[in-house]
């Protein structure tokens, strides 16, 4: 079977936070169908549409745009409580949330209460050194590669879940207790898990590998959205202060259950300064005012977790490694009316290591701590952007700006947001494209 390629990706190539948000739902008007295909509930995709702010943590942020479908897929692992309550508040929205415009993957596994608790255990016992968000996420997936996971479709027959329920809690039990010091789970942390959520859910799941190489095959425009950034990829990134799965495009294929010549295009996402959540590494942070700056001027606070972002200049030589292991094709730059207000903006084009400059990305945490970044600096602006719709609205200070982004990183910018509204966006060339 020949597929006519119409799949475009979406992933953040940074330490998430990116505005992937935005990004997706912008490109969701030239796609059929919008996918997500790994993560939990720790991912906050935030989207300001006609002044209304929107929030989403499983269903894909194409779920506004009431004509396409969105696909929760394999990759993923789903907390039921909270794609329920997401599907409720969208209902209240004015968006309906039906069997045939959201589809969940039967393979896709479960978030469970034992996984939270879990979660937040562990980060206690440890000190809050990785900054997990405790929502069960690390977890669940260490249940999955460890063969023990519950999966969407074996908790639809109540025969299997309640089986393996009744043994996963008893070894969670046995670490919460005997490892972790804390108290048992409660019996009734599970009474919510009844025949009545089953039977919500059970229109909703399906064989999504199935319905996205059939679509493909039809010529659908397919865009898959990554959750994270790229620097938080278990493999590729800051490890250990990483999630818990790969957020590169590679995943799309395993997260998904689709080929990797059904992919077209790979957008990644960066914003115009570096940002990122937790602890671990961040070459470029600064401490000072002006970074402060940064995390007010650009609501730098967790749309998951409220917690303050840790802000600081362009890195270029984390930006060119993301790039290279996520074969991106197209940038899309986001957040570049927070840098309105700067008299001089800095970028990171390299590093000096022990004496040695360097513009490789190193592989351990303790290398990247100690790194001494080599800054260029640019000419600010000095006026407000956000008014701006052409790339020659922009002025002469952020066209040099993000060309100078494009030189150093060596893929094209081809998307600038200017602000939060969908409509606050210059595209001078677009992946699906027409």
């Amino acid at each position: 079977m020949r597929v006519n390629v119409m799949s475009v990706v979406v992933v953040g190539i940074q330490w998430g936070d990116e505005g992937k948000g935005k990004i997706v739902d912008l490109l969701t008007e030239k796609a059929d169908m919008v996918v997500r295909f790994q993560g939990g509930n720790n991912a906050g995709h935030t989207l300001v549409v006609e002044g209304r702010r929107f929030v989403f943590h499983l269903i894909p942020s194409g779920i506004l745009h009431r004509e396409k479908m969105c696909v929760i897929g394999n990759g993923v692992v789903v907390d039921p409580f909270v794609l329920l309550e997401e599907m409720d508040t969208l209902e209240k929205e004015g968006f309906e949330v039906t069997p045939d415009r959201l589809k969940i993957s039967a393979r896709a596994h479960m978030i469970l209460p034992y996984h939270r608790y879990l979660d937040l255990a562990r980060e206690d016992k440890s000190g809050g050194k990785i900054g997990t968000t405790g929502r069960g996420i690390g977890p669940a997936y260490e249940d999955k590669v460890g063969r023990r996971g519950i999966r969407m479709a074996d908790f639809l027959d109540p025969g299997i879940f309640a089986e393996k329920l009744k043994v996963n809690t008893q070894w969670a039990n046995f670490v919460l207790t005997r490892y972790l010091g804390k108290e048992p789970i409660d019996p009734a942390e599970f009474e919510r898990l009844d025949d009545a959520l089953r039977d919500r859910l059970r229109p909703f799941v399906t064989d999504t590998s199935l319905l996205l190489n059939d679509s493909a095959a039809a010529g659908k425009a397919i865009l898959y959205e990554g959750a994270q950034g790229a620097l938080l990829d278990v493999d590729h990134g800051t490890y250990p202060y990483v999630t818990s799965s790969n957020t590169v495009t590679g995943n799309v294929c395993c997260g998904a259950g689709v080929g990797p010549t059904t992919i077209k295009e790979v957008v990644g996402v960066l914003k115009a300064y570096t940002t990122r959540v937790g602890g671990g590494p961040f070459p470029t942070e600064l401490f000072d005012e002006t970074g402060q700056a940064l995390r007010d001027k650009g609501a730098e606070y967790g749309a998951t977790t409220g917690r303050p972002r840790r802000c600081g200049w362009f890195d270029a030589v984390a930006v060119r490694h993301a790039v290279r292991i996520n074969g991106v094709t197209s940038l899309a730059l986001t957040k570049l009316d927070v840098l309105d207000e700067l008299d001089a903006i800095m970028i990171g084009t390299a590093y000096r290591l022990d004496g040695n400059t360097q513009k490789g990305f190193p592989a351990l945490a303790s290398d990247l701590e100690r790194v001494e970044p080599i800054y260029e600096t640019l000419e600010g602006w000095r006026r407000d952007i956000t008014a701006c719709r052409a790339w020659e609205d922009l002025p002469d200070e952020a066209r040099a700006y993000i060309s100078f982004i494009e030189e150093t990183v060596g893929v094209p910018v081809d998307i600038v947001s200017v602000g939060s509204d969908r409509a606050q966006t210059i595209i001078r060339r677009h992946p699906f494209g027409g």
